[in-house]
Order: structure tokens, then sequence, then C-alpha cells
């Protein structure tokens, strides 16, 4: 019996480490002695990570609509608002997330690796593929989202510019800011006006993105013809890649590993270096130099399979800690709750459904398995690269994450850019 329960296991650890290793952090935040850098961080952040991924995963029906990515999410952020978690976990993890950039490194090491791992082929038809149902699911998300905002009272303007414009922007960081600081220069009015309109809107798309993301998974569970397991493109030779997106049985080799740890930073800094040449996001770059680059077969399958070996460590180990960091530091639940109004809730959820079912029916009809596609498009309405972290885990399909990326990061950079162009001229 007590070796059933110290075999029991919250996320990935068991309990019997995990219950010293809480005694040991609680006593050291009583007696104010818990370190301010990075390893207490990320004490807090892997033990309330993975237990709130833990209960997620235990709340009967939130399960299926992925409750561990929203718990991981949201409940920390409550947490916050209530003053239930001790300032100086709060603290911590603020700092680390602030000063460390530990979210573009997550990014980079899922992305090359994820990108590396797959088929060739696959990869190319996919890309070639994604930009028809992202299209496709812009344009019906606006006309679905003015004909839904207008009859909820707003007007034509306010639906399109502060709730459309918003939910596909890309995110806090290359949508809401960006965006909020264009408004406010065509407007006359200050940044944080329009930044506390548009950031709301921003965070509840995302969710409804989360929750569509996770149904679609049982979905897919159902009707199995609807899904690719992960793979984006249906391709006859598809068993290499359906096997990379499972995880496969590969054995570990360390110094694969770190050599594809190093590739994935290599390739994150030739977009930081490109950037001010170029004007394009960092992110983007490492994204298409590294598809370029496998597209083209340069690399030495044994650095592909340390990079995708990279990306397993950290869809396993980080994901819920990272999502806990992101509700603590970059989640503020009085910006969530203040757009919880009837209009607001039912034109937001209509204009995310939208994008989801156009991405579901185009992709499709694009050859696509529609389940992936529609996740993927769902991610145009996430909150950044952390929506794209929560969206995907709630679907379980991680191995996505570059499709996500471009969608969220291209597709947002272009509503942001045209909203802008477009009120300018307006005024």
């Amino acid at each position: 019996m007590w070796k059933g329960i110290l075999n029991f296991k919250i996320g990935i650890i068991p309990l019997s480490v995990y219950v010293p290793f809480l005694a040991l952090m609680s006593l050291l935040m009583f007696r104010g002695k818990l370190p301010g850098d990075m390893l207490g961080s990320l004490a807090v952040m892997c033990l309330l990570g993975f237990l709130c991924a833990e209960i997620g995963h235990r709340i009967p029906i939130l399960r299926h609509l992925g409750g561990a990515p929203i718990m991981a999410t949201f409940l920390p952020s409550y947490l916050v608002a209530a003053q239930l978690l001790p300032d100086v976990a709060v603290k911590t993890i603020t700092s680390f997330m602030k000063t460390t950039n530990f979210l573009y490194v997550y990014i980079a090491m899922v992305i090359v690796g994820s990108i590396l791992g797959m088929n060739r082929t696959v990869l190319i038809k996919a890309f070639a593929k994604m930009f028809v149902p992202l299209a496709a699911a812009t344009f019906v998300a606006v006309g679905v989202g003015l004909a839904i905002g207008t009859l909820m009272g707003f007007s034509a303007h306010k639906t399109f510019f502060y709730i459309i414009v918003p939910i596909m922007a890309g995110g806090v960081g290359e949508g809401a800011i960006p965006l909020s600081m264009g408004y406010a220069a065509i407007l006359k009015v200050t940044q944080n006006d329009t930044f506390a309109q548009v950031l709301p809107v921003v965070m509840l798309g995302s969710l409804t993105a989360i929750i569509l993301s996770g149904l679609l998974k049982r979905v897919g569970e159902k009707y199995p013809q609807y899904s690719g397991n992960g793979n984006l493109v249906k391709y006859e030779g598809e068993e290499e890649i359906l096997k990379a997106a499972a995880g496969g049985h590969q054995a570990i080799d360390l110094s694969q590993m770190t050599v594809g740890g190093v590739l994935a930073i290599a390739f994150y800094l030739l977009g930081v270096f490109l950037f001010p040449l170029t004007g394009i996001p960092g992110p983007i770059t490492m994204l298409f130099s590294c598809v370029i680059i496998k597209a083209l077969g340069w690399l030495p399958k044994d650095l592909e399979e340390g990079a995708y070996m990279v990306h397993r460590l950290f869809v396993v180990g980080v994901t819920y800690p990272l999502l806990l960091a992101i509700g603590v530091a970059m989640t503020p639940w009085d910006k969530l709750v203040a757009v919880l109004t009837p209009q607001y809730l039912v034109t937001i959820v209509a204009i995310v459904i939208a994008i989801v079912g156009t991405g579901f029916v185009v992709g499709k009809w694009m050859g696509m398995y529609p389940i992936e596609a529609a996740i993927v498009i769902a991610c145009h309405s996430g909150q950044g690269g952390t929506g794209d972290v929560a969206i995907l885990t709630a679907s379980d399909r991680l191995i996505l994450m570059p499709f996500a990326q471009v969608s969220t990061r291209i597709g947002g950079a272009v509503m942001v850019t045209f909203a802008i162009f477009l009120l300018r001229y307006l005024q």
C-alpha cells in the first residue's frame, strides 16, 4: 500500500520526491530564504506547475477540454490576484520570466526540434498548404465577428478594431502592445488606455481557443478518420512522422541532445542577428531558416535526432512549469475578468469558433487532417507564444509548434499592420 502511494505521481514527479521537496521549499519561503534566482524560480514552477496540471487532469469534463493547461495557466493567475501565493514566490517567478527570456528558450527548443524531427516531404507539403486555411479563417472570422458584434450592440468600428483584431493580433508582446501603440499614436490617447481595452480580449480569445483545442482532441479520438495524430498533411509514407509525433522509442544519446540544444540556440541567434537587417522578428527568421535547411537536407541525421530529443525533453519536463510561470507573471486576472460580460463573451467565442471551424473545413478540403488543421489555425486566436504552448498542450500536439508559430506570428503581423493602416485611413 505504502509503495503504491509513494509511486503515485504529481505530473511526472513521484510522491516520494514531491512531498519532501514541497516541505523544503515551504520551509525556505517561511524563513524568507528562498533563492531569488533561477533555482528558486524553477523549484516553485515545477512543484506548483505539475500540481495545477494534475488538478486539471482530474476535473470531470474539464479534463477533456484542456483542463491541465487551463489550470496550470489560469489557476496561478487567480491565486496571485487573491494573494494566495506567497509574495516571495510571485516575485521570484516574475523576475525570472522578465530577465531570462525563458519563454523563447522553450519556443526555440520546441520549434527547431519538431521541424528537424519531421519527415521532409510532409514538412514541405504542410507549409505550402497551411496558408490557405489561415487566410480563409481570417476572412470568415472578420465577417462573423462583425455580424455577431453588431447584434450584441457593439458598433462595427469597436467590434473590428477592439475585438476582432486583438483576437488575431498574435498575442501580447507581438500583438496587443504594438497594436495599442499604433492606436494610441493615431487617436492621440495614451498607450495604457488602448492596451487596457485590447488585452482582456486577447486573453479570453486564447482561453476559448484552448478549450476548443481540447475538444478537438476528443473529437479526433472518437472519429479517428479526421485525425492525423500530430501529422498535419496526408501522405502515403507517413509512418515516420506519426512515430515522431508519438515520441518514438529512440535511445537517448546525451551528446546528440547537447548538440541539438546548441543547434536550437544557434538558429535563434541567427534570427536575432538578422532582425535589424530584415525587420522580421527573430522567431520567424529562426523558424523559416530551420525549415529551409531541413527541406534542403543540409544537416546530418544525428544532429536532427539530437534536436528532436531536446524537443521531447522540453515538452515533457518544461511545459507545465512554464505555463505556471506564464500564469503568475504574464496573465493578470483582473484583465481577464474585465471582459466577462455576455456581449463580449458571445462575440469573442463566436469569432474563435469561426476561426477553428474554418480551419477544419478548409483544411480538409486542402488535403490536410482537419483536426490538426483546426488546431493550428486556432493558434491564430491565441495569446502569442504562450497561447501556442497552451493550445497545443491541450490537444497533445506540441509537434505542431512550427505551424502554430506561422499561424500566430505571420497571421498576427498581417492583422496588426492592416488594422493600423486602416485606422489611420479612417481618421
